[in-house]
């Protein structure tokens, strides 16, 4: 085989002759084989890098290979080097992952070897995934929701086309034009989920599949079983195999084939992919396989293996396809001529890896964003005319005005759909507005609400979500961390997550333990998401619009307290509306009040530095200190507008920060020291922090959560004591 191996068919055809599909897997599963066992052979160097390899799946992978067309999508698992080979990516290709060198395509050398991302003309298109096993399940069921929906859109801009003749369709042509080929070809596209059966027992792959039923999603969940996790054994692990659980999911179509022969598994998925391609609802195909090789380079199957090892080597994939081979009219000769051009190709894909080079150690931080959008402040945010709004309705204005300009937008969550509208009513009427299609109720999964944008950017879909509480968003974290936040700096920005999701937040008077957090700190040590935090309506609007605008996750957070403006001296959160298109850069802050030229010329001022609610307890403590109070927000906690707030603090040399949150550890603590650290020439006093108490939970009584959390009266006893410093 010459270095650059044999091509994937652009399409696969409706059949496949035995002896071209055995030929050319057998091909490729020696390439397989000969990797796995020079890896083995050179672990002094490979195994610095963790690494597992196809030995025992390289069948089913390749068969799997063999059908998917560059409009189809996959999310391969660790594993599954064998099913890259059948799509047509050189061993070279590999070994730089597993080198870590600067030309991986994947990763530039950021990430593990096998761990695929990839936009490549012919090929399918392979999202980030990470290594956290079942995670992958659910950004796949958002690829294959995102392709259900913009293959709806598209059948609505035909229809258009068709009743109205030369009328041009009110839909935005740039979707149509999309990367994802969807609109570009006639072919189906449907989602590949590789997974392992121990990684079926997460609860997220039960959301995933609960979602994909529901809908009736183009995904095939291929399981590979070889009867291990890592030392622990099916019956350990399991009350039941996947394709036994997948039982439990009615419409959820299921097949098993034999994962170590070619022509089983072939047949098996060739049936799954034509099942899906019709649209007829997602599949599971169950693959038994032999695991023939270690878990992973860091965990050798001499440390836990006993007898299984010696029953697993009869069902070796290699030997069967060359008894088979052999049974179909090839020679000795043949076979064994096809094995030493594998092994050739490896040794000579080795030999040029190893000489490849390293990453340069200058691009460490590039990609930990795409590029940003707006990069100014555009539209009117105070048009003539205008009246003032809530910010719930300002949220709901600006989530309205994106749905009608971008088809590809759509809005999911708890409650956010049908009648209700959220349970704030922050998307009421948009469901009846926009159709069940793009604004949707979810289950009870958090998971899947976050998870899934990662697939929906992939595809080119625009989700806004919503977590419906803040103190619930941690099942999502897993998703949120994994798969979202490291999404653009591990594909070298080739799949940044263009995702907004929403997360009402904060206390609002009696909200009780589970309905009251802050929780912003915690966000804040997720690296690769943006968190935004306005304070009044117009900053809602026009933050909501950059937010979906970005290309990169970001999290809104909207206090529940100045939703509805009834907490009282919370008045200026109501403002003018700003006109449809009104959007504010990220990561610029404002200054909600200035102080007096007069004070701050006699050097009597001091600024708070804040956000959310703390703004409106800043503006009501300042009133009692005329003209000596600057309030500082802050508007977006990541990215921050450090040069502002190194601004303020040289306008004052008195600052006081201020938070919703628990005190102790949290993001006002960190911008403190920094201030204190980096501007402590700057500062005529220590830099003060204000915050709620240390405690676990915020109370129901209302009284007992006054006592706990910041108020005017508690930030004017510290602006009292900082102006007199």
């Amino acid at each position: 085989m010459p270095a650059d191996a044999p091509a994937a068919p652009s399409a696969a055809p409706d059949t496949v002759p035995e002896t071209t599909l055995l030929a050319r897997a057998y091909l490729l599963m020696h390439t397989a084989a000969a990797m796995a066992d020079l890896y083995e052979d050179q672990k002094a160097v490979a195994a610095r890098y963790v690494h597992a390899t196809a030995r025992g799946h390289e069948a089913v992978q390749l068969a799997a290979a063999f059908l998917l067309t560059e409009h189809d999508y996959a999310t391969p698992y660790y594993r599954d080097d064998a099913l890259l080979l059948g799509l047509g990516l050189r061993p070279y290709e590999l070994m730089l992952q597993l080198l870590a060198k600067r030309d991986d395509p994947f990763s530039g050398g950021r990430t593990y070897y096998s761990h695929p991302s990839l936009r490549r003309a012919g090929l399918p298109v392979i999202p980030h995934q990470s290594s956290a096993t079942g995670m992958q399940a659910i950004p796949a069921t958002g690829m294959a929701q995102a392709i259900q929906y913009l293959e709806a859109i598209k059948n609505d801009k035909l229809k258009i086309k068709n009743d109205a003749g030369d009328k041009p369709a009110q839909a935005n042509d740039a979707i149509f034009n999309s990367s994802s080929l969807i609109f570009n070809s006639n072919s189906n596209p449907l989602v590949l989920c590789s997974i392992g059966d121990g990684a079926m027992t997460e609860g997220e792959v039960a959301e995933a599949l609960q979602m994909a039923v529901l809908h009736r999603l183009p995904i095939v969940y291929l399981v590979q079983d070889n009867d291990w996790g890592i030392s622990a054994t099916g019956r350990e692990m399991r009350a039941m195999d996947a394709y036994d659980f997948a039982a439990g999911f009615p419409g959820l179509h299921r097949l098993r084939v034999d994962g170590a022969d070619v022509l089983s598994s072939y047949r098996g998925l060739s049936d799954a992919f034509a099942h899906v391609r019709a649209r007829r609802g997602p599949v599971l195909v169950h693959a038994k396989c032999p695991l023939l090789g270690h878990h992973t380079s860091g965990v050798r199957r001499e440390w836990y293996r006993g007898d299984d090892l010696a029953a697993h080597q009869p069902n070796d994939p290699l030997p069967r396809l060359h008894r088979r081979l052999l049974h179909a009219g090839a020679t000795e000769a043949e076979l064994t001529a096809l094995a030493d051009q594998a092994r050739a190709t490896v040794a000579a894909d080795w030999a040029a890896a190893l000489a490849a080079p390293d990453p340069d150690p200058a691009t460490f931080a590039d990609h930990e964003f795409a590029p940003l959008t707006v990069t100014a402040e555009a539209g009117e945010r105070a048009p003539a005319g205008a009246t003032k709004v809530l910010m719930v309705e300002a949220a709901l204005h600006a989530v309205d005005d994106i749905l009608r300009e971008f088809p590809e937008a759509l809005f999911y969550g708890q409650d956010v759909g049908g009648e209700l509208g959220g349970v704030f009513r922050e998307a009421a009427l948009l469901a009846k507005k926009y159709g069940d299609r793009r604004v949707f109720n979810t289950p009870i999964q958090e998971a899947y609400i976050v998870g899934s944008t990662a697939g929906m950017a992939a595809v080119g879909a625009r989700p806004i979500v919503e977590i419906q509480f803040a103190d619930y968003i941690w099942p999502a974290l897993n998703q949120l961390v994994e798969e979202l936040s490291k999404s653009c700096y591990l594909t070298m920005g080739k799949f940044p997550v263009a995702a907004l999701i929403r997360v009402p937040i904060g206390a609002y008077g009696g909200g009780g333990p589970y309905h009251s957090g802050s929780i912003e700190s915690t966000l804040l040590t997720i690296r690769g998401i943006k968190v935004v935090y306005p304070s009044n309506a117009a900053d809602m609007k026009g933050l909501m619009r950059a937010a979906f605008l970005d290309p990169n996750p970001v999290i809104m957070l909207e206090h529940k307290g100045l939703y509805w403006g009834k907490v009282p001296g919370t008045e200026a959160a109501k403002t003018v509306e700003p006109a449809a298109g009104y959007v504010i850069p990220l990561g610029q802050a404002a200054i909600a009040q200035p102080a007096a030229a007069a004070e701050l010329a006699r050097g009597g001022t001091c600024v708070v530095i804040t956000y959310g609610m703390g703004v409106h307890w800043a503006l009501a403590a300042s009133r009692a200190y005329p003209g000596r109070v600057e309030v500082l927000d802050l508007r977006t906690l990541n990215p921050l507008d450090w040069p502002a707030v190194q601004a303020a603090v040289g306008r004052h040399g008195k600052v006081l920060v201020l938070t919703e949150e628990p005190l102790l550890n949290s993001f006002a603590e960190s911008l403190a020291g920094r201030i204190q650290t980096e501007c402590f020439l700057r500062l005529d006093a220590p830099v003060r922090t204000l915050g709620a108490a240390n405690l676990p939970a915020i109370p129901l009584n209302v009284a007992l959560e006054k006592q706990m959390l910041p108020s005017a009266e508690k930030v004017g006893v510290v602006l009292g004591e900082l102006l007199k410093y």
